[in-house]
């Protein structure tokens, strides 16, 4: 009790923000399977990420002309990110049943904080390896017992390889979220990852569906939901650490699972223990020493951008 008494819970506004995006995150699930029977992955990728582009460049159209080489360079390479993402999962997905691609993403999660330490020179904390453990542990638990029938095909490697572009989408935003505009790197990365996706078509052998209102929906819809994600996140990580960004990520599947129950699904007993431990994870990588600074992150300055290096 004594040792437990030198913590406390806290969460910061930033914090708060990324567990609010894994709600609507995880809303997404449901009507990207509905989406996914009226067109193909790139081509609802590619409309997805330009109408959230579209949305940003209205809204900062303003801070557009302020642009710098280092947003550019940064929305670039996280834009890249975003589309290395999702076209492995999806090629990866024709071999790989789906218990066994959401164990190998799952290994996001623990990569993080060891590209974190590796590459950063930022260790983590022990509240955030355990926090990490716990997170992880609960995501293999959704992903069920069949997930871990893992073979060494091109599939899984695609799926791995996923899994590792997800970790670097993350240290890239904690990497350039001090030193740009949250606004103006979210329109970039956004058009990139869409351009990526449209031109990915014909090496994918995707070409443009039939009009349908439910794809277009859909991915209107979506639109404005990457746009909100995009740009919290890009905002949230000028202060929260890619390690504790990851394991609230985690959540993605926990608010999926809740949203799938409420249309309809069933959820198997372990899935829901999962989900205990992902937000049990959250919470012990929340806790922080009583006499200690809340954040092992520098903050930024007060308009939240720092020079660029």
């Amino acid at each position: 009790m004594h040792t437990l008494s030198k913590y406390k819970l806290v969460f910061s506004r930033q914090e708060l923000a990324l567990i609010a995006i894994t709600v609507v995150w995880g809303a997404t699930f449901l009507i990207i399977h509905t989406a996914m029977s009226h067109t193909g992955p790139l081509f609802f990728v590619g409309l997805r990420f330009l109408g959230a582009a579209a949305i940003c460049l209205v809204i900062f159209r303003k801070r557009m002309r302020h642009l710098t080489l280092t947003e550019l360079r940064g929305g670039a390479v996280i834009g890249t990110s975003i589309f290395v993402v999702f076209s492995l999962q999806t090629f990866g997905l024709q071999t790989v049943n789906s218990s066994t691609s959401a164990f190998l993403t799952a290994l996001y999660v623990p990569l993080v904080p060891l590209l974190q330490w590796l590459v950063l020179k930022r260790p983590p904390k022990t509240t955030t390896l355990v926090g990490v453990a716990l997170a992880f542990a609960g995501l293999v638990m959704i992903a069920g017992p069949d997930a871990l029938h893992v073979g060494l095909g091109v599939g899984e490697i695609a799926t791995l390889l996923s899994a590792f572009a997800i970790a670097v989408e993350i240290l890239l935003m904690s990497r350039y979220a001090t030193v740009v505009d949250s606004g103006r790197i979210s329109v970039v990365q956004c058009f990139v990852a869409s351009a990526l996706s449209f031109l990915a078509m014909p090496l994918f052998g995707e070409g443009i569906p039939d009009f349908s209102w439910v794809w277009l929906t859909a991915a209107l819809g979506l639109a404005v939901a990457s746009a909100l994600i995009q740009f919290t996140m890009n905002w949230a990580q000028k202060t929260v650490s890619a390690s504790r960004a990851a394991i609230i990520y985690a959540g993605e599947p926990v608010w999926g699972g809740i949203i799938g129950r409420m249309a309809g699904d069933r959820l198997p007993p372990l899935a829901l223990l999962g989900a205990l431990f992902i937000v049990a994870g959250v919470i012990v990588s929340e806790l922080k020493a009583a006499d200690k600074q809340p954040d092992d992150t520098p903050l930024p300055d007060d308009d939240g951008v720092r020079p660029a290096p």
